[in-house]
């Protein structure tokens, strides 16, 4: 796979299509594998790690009813370009920034990725625009149930599956939402939320999982525990409670409006100028200006731009994205500002499609 092919298009999980999509950016299920015959990651030697990768690959890349898979080698590939792959959301933080033989296989619509030595043996991850988590479940089922045939994983009666993590023993399953709140985080009632959320035991990280911050007013949710509890539970548990919290932004969107339009018009209508005209901009400024932006064309305050150009944008301004777009390692400050002349002409393009 070239990953420079990947430099000017997006995944399909950014289209923003599906249930509720004008909050619920994307959807996403992860399980956790390990192979019974082999020590976790963290216990296994080179010569062990290779061979978890080369019967893993082998595996994945021969799954008869499953989306074509494209594989990367992940130890070998440069740094920039696996902090390309974590802003792509394809893999982890960790899975980056680990040693040893570890990969990872992609589809063709980045809507699927298996990492491969990761924290675990196995990662199987399934992404989903909008509010789809039936979806993503009934795709990663199908994908877990054909390695399942072809391999052992490891599986205590008692406990469930075996994770390296304690917090992943059972079900192995992560189930989360990116939500975007940028009404509840203006108002100052998204901690409100928050509380509400880690009382029934979901956890709230940044756009790029644990360990990350919130940018941008984006935030996802996602169970705490998997032992106890079957995949469906969770899932459900989740189902449940995420339409609370969209209309709870629904409800402030609606109220900001109806009390002050002509305020929340101009601060958006400010934030679209400085991305349309700025000469230097952060990449923290930018998440937060679109943060703006994609409130105003929910709330039809922006007319000529459209959802799935915000979303990208959101992905393509990011360091390692910048840095393929322009063919370099860049300084901080030179990033600033060639994010700045790749969002002038960006929105000029995105503006003239739109009309």
């Amino acid at each position: 796979m070239d990953l420079d092919s990947l430099i000017p298009t997006s995944g399909s999980w950014l289209q923003g299509t599906g249930p509720d999509a004008d909050i619920v950016v994307s959807s996403r299920i992860r399980l956790a594998r390990n192979l019974a015959r082999f020590p976790f990651v963290s216990r296994a030697d080179d010569e062990l790690r290779q061979e978890i990768e080369n019967l893993l690959r082998e595996q994945i890349m021969g799954l008869p009813d499953a989306p074509p898979f494209h594989y990367l080698d992940v130890a070998e590939l440069e740094p920039i370009d696996r902090q390309f792959l974590v802003e792509r959301q394809l893999i982890s933080r960790e899975h980056a920034d680990s040693q040893g033989a570890r990969g990872v296989a992609i589809s063709d619509e980045e809507h699927v990725s298996l990492m491969i030595n990761e924290e675990d043996h196995l990662r199987i991850q399934v992404l989903q625009s909008g509010l789809s988590l039936d979806g993503c479940w009934d795709l990663i089922q199908q994908i877990d149930d054909q390695l399942d045939a072809s391999l052992t994983f490891a599986f205590n009666e008692r406990l469930g599956y075996l994770t390296a993590c304690p917090t992943n023993v059972g079900t192995g399953i992560r189930v989360s939402v990116m939500l975007h709140l940028p009404a509840l985080v203006l108002t100052k009632e998204i901690n409100k939320a928050f509380n509400a959320l880690q009382k029934i035991n979901l956890a709230v990280r940044g756009l790029y999982g644990e360990g990350s911050q919130a940018m941008g007013d984006f935030y996802q949710i996602s169970n705490q525990i998997t032992l106890g509890k079957s995949e469906q539970q969770l899932i459900d548990g989740l189902k449940d409670v995420i339409p609370n919290i969209i209309k709870y932004e629904r409800k402030v969107r609606d109220e900001l409006v109806r009390k002050n339009r002509g305020e929340l018009h101009d601060q958006i209508s400010r934030a679209y100028g400085i991305l349309q005209t700025a000469q230097t901009i952060s990449s923290e400024e930018t998440m937060q200006r679109l943060s703006s932006v994609r409130m105003g064309i929910n709330l039809e305050l922006i007319d000529d731009l459209g959802i799935p150009a915000v979303n990208e944008l959101l992905i393509h301004t990011q360091p390692a994205h910048l840095q393929k777009l322009f063919n370099g390692e860049l300084e901080v400050r030179e990033r600033n500002e060639a994010r700045a002349r790749f969002l002038r002409r960006r929105l000029a393009e995105r503006r003239g499609e739109q009309n």
